[in-house]
């Protein structure tokens, strides 16, 4: 049976007058709590206590809304066991979630007078029967507008049911715990507002970057807030800084369209983001990246203007030293080629058909030695010494530049003439001939200068370069320290001599070569002895090409190299091919260039060559021409050695014509030497020349050499060269340079009128 508990008796006794009294000091001093901010599981245990002691055997607990998780938690109170306290944590809200959840959910009262008869309790009632509770009275704790906030609930150890006093008890107590609860979360919030804004203050306050507030509303923008930074950054205190505009900042050489960028953002209360030139209070400049930004109120009304500022004067350098360090020379400061190609196309593209402009490309001379030989650091002092004069000597107009190495280019607009140039010139070189001082000494040196202008109808960059250039090699031609001018009656020869180069280059790939051979025949009877290989260019549209024509510039431009390979593959090929249908094989002679002869790796390119071809190496004889020994005699003599250990002989083709000393033929494994015809040619009508041929036949048969004369067109060199003994005769006489298939069908022995 349910009993019913009368809590709200009259009070008349001494007794009851006390416990009112007990009452109205417990309530005050709830409210004390809430008023002096008393953590809010405290006050809340106060609340209870009061609660209790207004309805005598309850259990008042008072449980707090998740409204994340929509659960209930019990708030730690003395008058239940720990155990119950911590099952009674994240419970769900719902209408079957006990009398709490339940009131909870319904936003409404809740009576459990029986809980084990309760199926709201399904699930809680093992936890009711260890605690011991037979009933639950439960009232939502909700704000003015009906937010929930938590329960308010009394809990029996019997089964009963509450008075309209227990119900008024209950919600007295809820109404208390709302407003503890409230104003808690507004203290909470308050503080954690207070902290975010300190936070936040501390933050501006250690900022790097320059930080300031002016005012929006007031006329001219008074600065109303800076940081520590923005006074480091600039220099100036805060205090002169307060109620000033921003702009003392700025300064003659502030870019106006940064400032009007600015004043713009302002006026139409906008972003602004720009870099200008700003100053500090000691007039040193800096750049200042500026961002500005309006703030608004909760109106939509902008009040201020934040301004951040970062110095980026250190990446403003960084940046021009990369754009120097692009376009410049690092060791002389002068522009690099880039520079002065763009600069040459700048001015070409500025300069009228009237207006002169004129080249300089300079060349040390005998730069290398001194480079390698006092060693790199005193050659970079040259370099830069060099770069000073030239500086000094040039007008303010002229652009200087190192291009590569030790060569240097200068361009001079708007020339008064010719002679002006010439004069200029003498200056550089008159200039560069002063010895320059270098670790106390004194070293020499001197300048070779081609000069190229506009007027030579050169009308890109690359082409003034080239005509300059080309003046530059005559220079040194006719013996350094001097200068050239490109004329423009080489001009068409030039680009002539492009063109070749780019069309030699299309007949090595397209096969446009052809391979003519010319007999060697013994001096006496006429047999020939050997072939001489020598290449033809069948051009498309140009027809046959003279080598005279094409084999200088092959030498040149180093193309001469791959077309070298061509013929001496090609010679192989053809000979071992023509030697297999033959009784007696004749050997061939290949013309190898200086430049591919002590070429690293010449000796396996032959030897892979033959083994390709099947041509026995006893069949190749290759002749070089005594330019070979350039660059000194050991190394051309190891390479000789190499080859004849193989079987493959070697002729020093044009003997006599170079700079041959007779101690060469000494030292040189060559088997053959090859009299040029300009001997042969003038032996009849001129003693000492035919003193120098008999010379050179007897000295080369003492050293068990052979001697090929040249050029033998007449029966009268032949008779003569017979005489005096010559070996093999090679010429017009006997047969002209031929196609293999002509030379199929040559006699052996071929008569002086062999060819008529």
């Amino acid at each position: 049976m349910v009993a019913t508990l009368p809590f709200l008796v009259p009070r008349v006794t001494l007794g009851m007058q006390s416990h009112d009294f007990s009452l109205l000091e417990m309530q005050q001093n709830i409210h004390e709590l809430i008023a002096q901010q008393h953590p809010l599981e405290e006050t809340l245990a106060a609340i209870t206590d009061w609660v209790s002691l207004m309805m005598p055997g309850a259990l008042v607990s008072i449980m707090r809304c998740d409204p994340d998780t929509q659960t209930l938690s019990m708030v730690p109170s003395n008058q239940f066991s720990p155990d119950y306290v911590d099952q009674m944590q994240n419970i769900p809200i719902g209408p079957d979630q006990g009398t709490c959840g339940s009131a909870a959910y319904l936003r409404d009262p809740v009576v459990t007078d029986n809980i084990q008869n309760d199926p709201k309790w399904d699930g809680y009632h093992h936890l009711a029967e260890a605690e011991g509770l037979r009933a639950c009275w439960s009232v939502p704790i909700l704000t003015a507008d009906g937010a929930l906030l938590g329960t308010f609930a009394s809990y029996y150890r019997s089964a009963v049911s509450p008075t309209n006093g227990a119900q008024r008890n209950l919600s007295r107590g809820a109404a208390l715990a709302a407003l503890t609860i409230l104003r808690h979360r507004d203290l909470t919030a308050r503080k954690a507002q207070e902290a975010e804004l300190h936070q936040l203050q501390r933050g501006i306050e250690a900022s790097p970057h320059g930080i300031l507030m002016a005012d929006a509303q007031q006329p001219d923008h008074p600065v109303v807030y800076v940081n520590p930074a923005f006074c480091e950054i600039t220099g100036y205190p805060r205090e002169e800084v307060l109620g000033q505009n921003s702009r003392f900042l700025q300064g003659s050489d502030t870019d106006p369209k940064a400032i009007k960028a600015v004043r713009l953002g302002l006026e139409q209360k906008t972003d602004v983001d720009v870099t200008l030139l700003n100053y500090r209070k000691d007039g040193t400049p800096f750049w200042n990246h500026l961002i500005i930004r309006p703030v608004l109120d909760t109106t939509g009304e902008c009040t201020h203007f934040i301004g951040i500022q970062q110095d980026i004067s250190q990446q403003k350098e960084q940046e021009a030293k990369i754009r120097f360090q692009a376009t410049h020379d690092l060791l002389t400061g002068l522009p690099n080629q880039a520079a002065f190609t763009e600069t040459l196309e700048e001015l070409l593209g500025h300069t009228s058909g009237t207006d002169m402009l004129a080249m300089f490309y300079l060349d040390l001379d005998g730069f290398k030695p001194i480079n390698e030989g006092l060693g790199h650091r005193i050659g970079n002092r040259i370099l830069q010494a060099v770069a000073q004069r030239l500086k000094a000597v040039m007008p303010e107009r002229a652009t200087i530049a190192r291009l590569v190495g030790d060569e240097f280019g200068i361009v001079l607009p708007d020339c008064p003439g010719r002679n002006a140039i010439i004069q200029l010139a003498e200056k550089v070189l008159q200039s560069l001939g002063e010895p320059i001082e270098v670790d106390q000494q004194m070293i020499h040196i001197s300048a070779s200068i081609g000069i190229a202008s506009n007027s030579d109808k050169a009308v890109q960059p690359h082409q003034l370069l080239q005509f300059a250039d080309l003046a530059l090699d005559r220079a040194k031609r006719q013996g350094r320290n001097t200068w050239q001018w490109y004329g423009a009656d080489k001009a068409e020869h030039s680009r002539h001599s492009v063109t070749l180069r780019h069309e030699l280059h299309t007949a090595l790939k397209e096969n446009q070569f052809e391979l003519y051979y010319q007999p060697l025949v013994d001096a006496v009877t006429g047999r020939m002895r050997s072939v001489e290989a020598l290449v033809r260019w069948h051009h498309p549209v140009r027809g046959m090409v003279s080598p005279a024509e094409f084999i200088p510039l092959a030498e040149q431009t180093g193309q001469i190299v791959p077309l070298g390979l061509w013929v001496l593959r090609q010679a192989c090929q053809e000979m071992a091919e023509f030697n297999g249908r033959r009784e007696r094989s004749l050997r061939v002679a290949v013309n190898i260039s200086s430049l591919q002869f002590i070429r690293d790796g010449f000796l396996d390119d032959v030897f892979r060559i033959l083994e390709e071809t099947g041509l026995s190496p006893q069949l190749l004889e290759l002749e070089v021409t005594e330019s070979v020994l350039i660059d000194g005699v050991e190394h051309v003599i190891k390479l000789m050695e190499a080859l004849k250990d193989r079987g493959i002989r070697v002729a020093l083709d044009d003997f006599g014509t170079g700079f041959s000393s007779l101690s060469y033929l000494r030292d040189l494994p060559t088997h053959k030497v090859k009299l040029d015809r300009s001997f042969v040619q003038n032996t009849a009508t001129d003693r000492r020349i035919a003193a120098i041929v008999q010379g050179v036949i007897t000295m080369a048969h003492h050293m068990d050499m052979m001697v090929v004369a040249e050029g033998i067109e007449t029966r009268e060199q032949q008779e003569d060269l017979a005489r005096r003994h010559c070996d093999i005769l090679q010429g017009y006489l006997f047969a002209r340079p031929m196609p293999l298939a002509e030379l199929c069908l040559l006699p052996e022995i071929l008569p002086a009128n062999s060819n008529e």
